[in-house]
């Protein structure tokens, strides 16, 4: 056992401590399913479990970790293992310490203690006295066989850190490292940003604070920051899993290499973590990288200075990077293809997700979710747009009209695309509802897009709201606007392009385009008045399906020209016209390819399968 004197001594002394890796990872790659209870093979398989300290240890780790993250009554309790507690808890320690005592070298055992698997009240129905007896339970077990400190790690609930350093000062005074774990929006489950985190957990009787899980290094990294200018005082941890964790037939993996975790060792040592190591998908090798980076600096980490912040209230969290995948692949220069799919009529979402899939075989970057098109009754866009992004895997754009909507509800649903996980805004005015389904229905608004566009950009995404009041941290949306390059008066057109500009639009989609020339020429008049436009435009693109479609298209749908020699080439094809408006789409792409940053498909009666041979040939090309 170490006391809380000898731990902090042993910290100034090396100044960065090197803890193992995953446990459970290695489990699972030795062979062991994730639906095996990874805590009962401390009686199971002793000898698996004590070769995965023993591999820790000869990659370089100063602190081996027991056995033991789900060993509390709640979650061994799954396994009918409830009465096990101590057992599970002693034989863990024991493991661990004979490990260690093969090396000649003086390690630490720490004592892991995850979180018990249960909501606490005011969140659930468990009570904090029956969360304290269980930590209490656990720890006790741990502190009796010899643990010389005390990991509460990957916790999502402040209140459930509370009662676990309480149940470890009733029972021993060993020292503590306390650790949350965040989702990609920098908060725990339950909303807490790292700056809440650091500051509650600051005023616990703890020895080290921080953060362990969550998405890898680099959002670590960040979080670190921000809870050392929260908590300057502090001694900070730091744990990144090896990524975000990923399906891959069948497999979970984690795409961050050892190397990449060596490169961010000196770097979380010199943001002030003075205890390091490695979560979920890390192994051996990356806590051998790790172990090099540390060694082979020059000079040992440089004490970082001292980060002294106001906090008059939650402060916008910014990772410096685009928000989206749509907007960095925009920024990176390469050319995206985004489809447009309409919500479902009735609650169904099977062709659509059947849709969707094939768009994203095909290469689509991007699904464009329409909202009540041609002011007609569908299922909500955002609950389309959670349901692709969770189910496909594609990113998402959410049509986002103003017309139809108060101030009240305008902001209360962006607010709830964002928690949904959705990003990209397509801000528009949206169709009269007198054209729709319902042409009695109310027709108002209080923004027009490019006012809309301004409260995001400089509301939401500052963390304020339309009147200045404080939304708890900043939103991170990526703003769409719409273009019309072939509009029948350009200088309105450019005028109102040059206000979305000024109010802070990311990227636009265009109506849908058939004459190039026309287009072209737009870009170079605007440039010309306007200077240079530097903002990425996706070219709309609406593939002809017969001559009537062209007809219609070009004869009733306001801002839509269509070249006579386009219609000839419609009508003289007949049946076979479809064929020749995806040969006329990917001659409008190749045309316009070096002078837009992509392509906004607009599949005509929802044939998904035209928009993916499009964006197969452009692939192609």
């Amino acid at each position: 056992m170490t006391s809380r004197e000898d731990f902090l001594k042993i910290i100034a002394d090396r100044g960065v401590i090197l803890a193992d890796g995953a446990m459970g990872t290695m489990l699972h790659a030795g062979g062991i399913s994730f639906e095996t209870c990874f805590d009962e093979l401390n009686l199971t398989q002793p000898v698996l479990v004590e070769d995965i300290h023993l591999a820790y240890i000869e990659a370089g780790a100063q602190i081996i970790e027991t056995n033991t993250f789900g060993a509390n009554r709640y979650k061994l309790g799954e396994h009918g293992l409830d009465g096990q507690v101590r057992e599970i808890n002693q034989v863990a320690v024991q493991l661990a310490r004979k490990a260690v005592s093969s090396s000649s070298e003086e390690l630490l055992i720490a004592g892991s203690v995850g979180p018990l698997g249960v909501r606490l009240a005011p969140f659930g129905r468990v009570q904090p006295e029956q969360a304290f007896e269980a930590y209490k339970e656990q720890m006790q077990a741990l502190a009796e066989s010899g643990a010389d400190l005390l990991m509460i790690e990957t916790q999502t609930d402040l209140y459930e850190v509370v009662e676990a350093v309480r149940a470890a000062r009733t029972v021993c005074s060993l020292p503590i490292v306390a650790t949350l774990t965040f989702t990609r929006d920098d908060r725990t489950l339950l909303g807490d940003t790292p700056q809440q985190v650091a500051r509650t957990l600051s005023e616990l009787d703890v020895e080290l604070i921080g953060a362990n899980c969550s998405s890898g290094p680099a959002q670590l990294l960040r979080i670190l920051t921000l809870m050392r200018g929260a908590a300057p005082g502090s001694r900070f941890a730091v744990m990144p899993n090896a990524g975000w964790p990923e399906s891959v037939a069948g497999r979970i993996m984690y795409p961050a290499t050892a190397d990449y975790f060596g490169s961010y060792a000196r770097a979380f040592c010199e943001a002030g973590a003075v205890f390091i190591g490695g979560c979920c998908g890390t192994t051996p090798e990356h806590i051998a990288a790790m172990r090099l980076a540390l060694d082979s600096g020059d000079q040992p980490c440089i004490e970082p200075e001292t980060i002294e912040l106001e906090y008059s209230h939650i402060q916008p969290i910014s990772s410096g990077e685009p928000p989206t995948k749509l907007a960095r692949s925009l920024e990176q220069d390469r050319f995206v293809i985004s489809v447009e799919m309409d919500p479902p009529r009735g609650f169904s979402t099977h062709k659509l997700l059947a849709g969707a899939s094939l768009l994203a075989e095909a290469g689509a970057d991007v699904i464009n979710v329409a909202d009540s098109p041609m002011a007609r009754m569908r299922m909500s866009p955002w609950a389309v747009c959670q349901l692709i992004q969770a189910q496909v895997g594609l990113e998402t754009v959410l049509h986002f009209p103003t017309r139809g909507r108060n101030l009240l509800r305008v902001q209360g649903d962006l607010l709830a695309a964002h928690a949904l996980g959705v990003r990209n805004v397509f801000v528009v005015m949206g169709d009269p509802t007198a054209i729709g389904d319902y042409p009695d229905a109310m027709d108002d608004y209080d923004l027009v897009p490019t006012g809309l566009i301004q409260l995001i950009q400089q509301g939401f995404n500052q963390g304020v709201d339309h009147a200045g009041s404080d939304i708890g941290e900043a939103t991170s949306f990526y703003i769409g606007c719409a273009l019309n390059l072939c509009a029948p008066d350009l200088d309105r057109e450019m005028r109102l392009l040059q206000k979305k500009l000024n109010a802070g639009a990311d990227f636009a989609l265009t109506q849908p385009v058939y004459d190039p020339e026309l287009a072209a020429h737009f870009l170079t008049t605007f440039q010309d008045r306007y200077g240079e436009l530097t903002l990425p435009i996706l070219v709309g693109i609406l593939p002809i399906y017969s001559a009537r479609h062209a007809a219609f298209l070009h004869h009733e749908v306001p801002g839509i020209q269509i070249p006579d020699s386009v219609q000839s080439r419609v009508e003289a094809a007949g049946d076979e016209a479809h064929k020749v408006g995806i040969e006329v789409a990917i001659q409008l792409l190749e045309s316009l390819r070096d002078k837009v940053q992509g392509a906004y498909l607009m599949p005509p009666f929802g044939r998904y399968e035209i928009a993916a041979e499009i964006i197969e040939a452009i692939r192609r090309s």
